[in-house]
């Protein structure tokens, strides 16, 4: 039985130090321009095919990324959305989308690459739906744009999804510019993780907020 147990522990500690490595590499240079095999060769595997046997295609293993760090993401934000209740205020909706990604980056310390990864799989059109389709998977974000809708019943559907496109951009580059900037030692315009989450609540509550102009005035 020790044995065995040994043997799991070894397999799930490569795993975890592929991810890492991974996140790191796709973070630092994009998803295209890396290759599983020089995944494989920076975690310190003998084997070039380590990537492929653990986790099969590069599909795969940015998937396991995500979800490495959604899990805990939701859990945040599900206690959120528990504590938010029945809320109509636009800004305690855009607060439970903002503020668990910015406590789990936190709770990370420093360095971290999720922030970044997640910008860059995002504008990779191979690996963007990745990214979207785990984020959708997620019952907290259901219960948040619910929650948003609740409170903006008179907003056009076509500008509803047109704002929750602009936030999701807001949120992954400002993100990923604020890890960028804790990585390379230099200023940045908030003190904490959590000072920039409510910065970018203030802005995304004031896009959410703002008037909508009429179809006639815009030809």
């Amino acid at each position: 039985m020790s044995g065995r147990t040994t043997r799991a522990e070894r397999v799930g500690a490569t795993r975890e130090l592929i991810l890492t490595t991974a996140e790191r590499l796709f973070a630092e240079h994009g998803l295209f321009a890396v290759s599983n095999r020089q995944v494989s060769e920076a975690a310190g595997q003998g084997n070039n095919a380590a990537v492929g046997y653990h986790f099969g295609t590069k599909a795969d293993l940015v998937r396991a990324i995500v979800r490495k760090h959604t899990v805990a993401v939701e859990d945040l934000r599900l206690r959120m959305v528990e504590a938010t209740g029945d809320s109509t205020d636009v800004r305690d909706w855009v607060a439970c989308l903002v503020h668990p990604i910015a406590e789990h980056l936190d709770a990370l310390g420093t360095p971290t690459w999720f922030a970044r990864f997640g910008a860059q799989a995002m504008t990779d059109p191979g690996f963007r739906p990745i990214m979207v389709e785990e984020a959708l998977s997620a019952p907290s974000l259901h219960q948040v744009l619910a929650g948003l809708n609740g409170c903006l019943p008179e907003l056009p559907a076509d500008v509803r999804e047109e704002r929750y496109h602009m936030a999701r951009q807001l949120m992954v580059h400002m993100f990923a510019e604020r890890e960028r900037a804790l990585d390379e030692g230099t200023a940045t315009p908030r003190g904490s993780w959590r000072e920039a989450a409510t910065g970018l609540v203030d802005a995304i509550t004031g896009m959410w907020l703002a008037p909508v102009t009429p179809a006639a005035a815009q030809r």
